[in-house]
């Protein structure tokens, strides 16, 4: 891993703020003499040849694509992306490539990236067997050009950055050397990786509790409850108060929940509203402009982080051990409500930096309310060097192949994903859904617009806790995953090229993934069918809950359960 300095870089990046970023570095076999940096209108350039076989992976949170090369991603932190364009809840400024390389650039900005823009070059060979083209799959194809191609880099507002190249033998080995530089994974307990159901975002103390009893006398396993916006006197923006009326008793409340064996996570969002507590004392340590009417606390200052996570200590110390932390992402896609780019904060940020900054910040504030302690939770966005902290990504989004193929790409770059049930139209997509939600981080289903628990209409609690059962099974595996994750920075789940980057037979594939050491899983999508194509690369496998022996190679495969199979040796 090697450090590399290009003109000036800014004193405001992801490194600035990480409390654990180290590495030793090494000599790398990338030769940095073909990089041409450039200061240009509006912010720097930095180029270098690529090879027209390169296939690009990782650059945060991407719902919509895999394979980056011949693609053009900004990295623009953004809500309920819609198009593959690099917007995303968590954009990271990490790449890594099927060529023993990977490329970390340390800013906040909205880095544009063209993976294979191609230039003029000395020759020029038609293609003989050209034909004309005339669907718009096959003119708008992205490709990559058979030579002089380039990976071109803009940063925009600034003259300089610094640029970490990491070399290993396999992406897997390169993702983990950028996650330890991070950190390593997050600690998380047991209990953290059973099953989180959120109810309801109106429900009251009463109703919540009712919930809880059923779980528990019809034996549904069920671990943590999540409480949403509905405890607060006021939620958009928030106060961070119980409401008197549906929550008269909190700290009971709580206590009778752990009675009942179970954990609680709180929603809420960094947005203060006026009548909060703390405020008048938060807003000289805010920024300039409001979101829901409430103040932007400026979370890279540690006395508004300190402000913030004392008074949410209120909350911990009654019991409440994991928090939802929403809308720390943008709006453009979802009503604009969010702060603008032009925002200026006490710290010296801008609003495009804070917006790329607030998730791991918002993190970084809602741990040291947690005073450390090991716990799972969730919150809507993240960026660079984010693997230390124990939080997992989910969107308003519900597009189930968007899901999977985002769970996928988040072991690219130090993410956690909950590809998490919410509301169902069919017995088949619950069953479906929850397939998935039981092999992910997180065995989350979120409940909060639906009246009631979405497998009653179905009639099908015993399928729903056969299926729940099956991910308390697992959390002694997953629980060592975790582990390893902490301490050599290999991420619980894993695309498949991350473990056989010389197999070209997994490059493009983004709805397979490893999970935890060596199941391999392959949800079926959707509800009209029960058939998919399954590749298992070359070695011994066999049925995760037959055990009968499987071959490797592309099969199809047709089952009403999720398609797992056990990697032997």
């Amino acid at each position: 891993m090697k450090k590399i300095t290009f003109g000036t870089p800014e004193p405001l990046v992801p490194t600035r703020f990480s409390d654990k970023f180290s590495f030793e570095e090494t000599p790398v076999s990338f030769d940095e003499t073909k990089i041409v940096f450039k200061k240009i209108r509006g912010g720097v350039l930095l180029e270098y040849p690529a090879e027209p076989d390169t296939h690009f992976y990782g650059c945060g949170l991407q719902i919509w694509e895999f394979d980056h090369a011949g693609h053009k991603l900004t990295l623009r932190t953004n809500a309920d992306p819609k198009t593959p364009n690099g917007e995303s809840h968590a954009p990271v400024p990490f790449f890594v490539t099927n060529k023993g390389y990977g490329v970390f650039l340390d800013t906040a900005r909205y880095a544009e990236i063209y993976f294979g823009a191609q230039k003029p070059g000395d020759s020029f060979a038609p293609d003989e067997n050209y034909t004309v083209k005339l669907s718009t799959d096959d003119l708008y194809a992205a490709r990559m050009a058979a030579e002089n191609t380039y990976v071109s880099i803009f940063i925009p507002h600034t003259e300089g950055v610094d640029l970490y190249v990491i070399e290993g033998e396999s992406i897997r080995d390169i993702v983990a050397q950028y996650n330890m530089a991070s950190g390593g994974g997050p600690e998380v307990p047991s209990w953290a990786l059973g099953v989180l159901y959120r109810c309801n975002g109106r429900y009251s103390a009463e109703q919540i509790l009712e919930v809880a009893g059923y779980m528990r006398e019809n034996e549904i396993p069920c671990d943590i409850i999540g409480v949403e916006p509905g405890w607060q006197t006021h939620a958009y923006a928030c106060t961070y108060v119980w409401d008197p009326e549906k929550f008269p008793d909190p700290a009971g409340f709580v206590a009778r929940l752990k009675e009942m064996n179970f954990h609680v996570n709180l929603w809420e969002h960094a947005y203060v509203y006026p009548t909060c507590p703390i405020y008048d004392e938060l807003k000289p340590l805010s920024g300039d402009y409001t979101t829901f009417r409430g103040l932007v606390p400026d979370f890279a200052l540690p006395e508004a982080r300190r402000i913030f996570a004392d008074f949410q200590k209120n909350l911990t110390r009654i019991g409440v051990d994991g928090f939802k932390a929403d809308e720390c992402d943008g709006s453009d896609n979802t009503g604009g409500w969010s702060f603008p780019n032009h925002a200026s904060f006490p710290s010296g940020l801008d609003g495009e930096q804070y917006h790329n900054l607030f998730g791991v910040l918002y993190a970084k504030a809602m741990h040291e309310a947690l005073d450390y302690q090991p716990t799972l939770s969730e919150i809507r966005s993240m960026g660079a060097l984010a693997a230390p902290y124990p939080f997992v990504l989910y969107s308003d989004l519900y597009d189930h192949r968007g899901f999977v193929r985002a769970l996928v790409n988040s072991g690219f770059s130090g993410l956690l994903w909950a590809p998490e049930m919410r509301g169902v139209g069919s017995k088949k997509e619950l069953i479906r859904r929850l397939q998935t939600v039981v092999f992910s981080p997180q065995c989350l289903i979120n409940a909060w617009s639906c009246p009631k628990i979405p497998w009653v209409d179905f009639d099908c609690v015993e399928e729903v806790r056969e299926i729940l059962t099956l991910r308390e099974k697992l959390i002694p595996k997953i629980k060592s995953a975790f582990d390893r994750y902490r301490a050599t920075g290999v991420p619980p789940i894993r695309a498949l090229v991350m473990e056989h980057t010389d197999d070209p037979e997994t490059y493009a594939i983004d709805d397979e993934y490893y999970f935890t050491d060596d199941l391999l899983v392959a949800p079926i999508i959707g509800t009209e069918s029960d058939t998919r194509e399954v590749y298992l690369p070359a070695g011994k496998w066999v049925d995760f809950f037959t055990g009968e022996s499987v071959p490797a190679g592309r099969f199809t495969v047709t089952t009403g359960n999720i398609p797992v199979y056990k990697k032997i040796g």
